[in-house]
């Protein structure tokens, strides 16, 4: 009695340190849309791979919103228009600095907003401003990752499912996850059938902590198949999670004491459960 006593105390343990939080992230009809300004960019090559602001391509509503943030370390703008032929004066963020953000919600007419840095020609981007169709729906962007410590590859697992958590096919989009600046992943173009993929990591440059976390961007371009046709659905739109382990060597020590303590306890007072 005392033997399966113990066993499930150790089915708990499992269960809980298996336990992964993983909050699924809806992709909404181009209500809103996050760019990100990744750090090395005030040095030429960004733009080769169309990496200066992350995504290149973001689609909003009528009226929506973008928000740029710089995680670079140098100042940047966001400038409506093309380095060739200079600002259009649709928006301009003027110089802000690293860590900070910038906003527009005043593109209310359909249509492609190029935008560069004033700073750093190279850097370019653009905003496509499109009414939602009805054929779009929201879906849901469920990331999961395995443990890696230092020196070891990471698996990360993306799932698209629709509000209801069926499976969706034929799902189209960029994977890029970075560590203290590095890219340790970076798929673009990613077709998957069934709405399911694993990617690997190159070996992480330091483990995941809470000062050294893993950063995982997932960009949604569209359902259809490559080559037949434009994609469908809420392009453009951005899912993010931040990495760090979910239970260190100091709550499983606490968690294996706690083992050790009912244990003892339960063999000094003679109690035994019933089953």
């Amino acid at each position: 009695m005392k033997t399966i006593a113990i066993s499930s105390i150790f089915v708990l343990f499992a269960f809980v340190v298996g336990i992964t939080a993983t909050a699924p992230t809806a992709f909404a009809d181009h209500a809103t849309a996050s760019v990100s300004i990744p750090s090395g960019t005030s040095v030429p090559g960004c733009e080769e791979t169309k990496e200066c602001y992350v995504p290149y391509t973001v689609t909003i509503d009528p009226g929506g919103e973008v928000t740029w943030t710089n995680n670079d370390s140098a100042a940047h703008t966001v400038t409506s228009g093309t380095a060739k032929d200079g600002p259009d004066e649709n928006f301009d963020s003027s110089l802000f600095m690293a860590g900070t953000t910038f906003s527009v919600d005043t593109l209310d007419e359909e249509g492609t907003y190029p935008y560069f840095c004033m700073v750093h020609p190279w850097m370019t981007g653009e905003v496509i401003v499109e009414a939602a169709g009805e054929e779009q729906e929201e879906i849901m962007v469920e990331i999961t990752t395995s443990d890696a410590g230092a020196g070891e590859m990471m698996t990360i697992s993306v799932e698209f499912t629709d509000m209801d958590g069926n499976a969706v096919e034929h799902v189209n989009y960029d994977v890029r996850a970075t560590q203290d600046g590095t890219t340790i992943l970076d798929d673009s173009g990613v077709h998957d059938h069934d709405g399911i993929m694993d990617h690997t990591t190159m070996a992480l440059p330091t483990a995941a902590s809470d000062s050294s976390p893993v950063d995982v961007q997932v960009t949604f371009n569209g359902f259809g198949i490559p080559g037949e046709g434009d994609f469908t659905g809420p392009t453009g739109q951005v899912a993010t999670k931040q990495i760090v382990p979910e239970f260190g060597t100091i709550a499983m020590m606490i968690l294996g004491i706690s083992i050790v303590s009912i244990i003892a306890v339960t063999a000094k007072t003679r109690v035994i459960p019933r089953l």
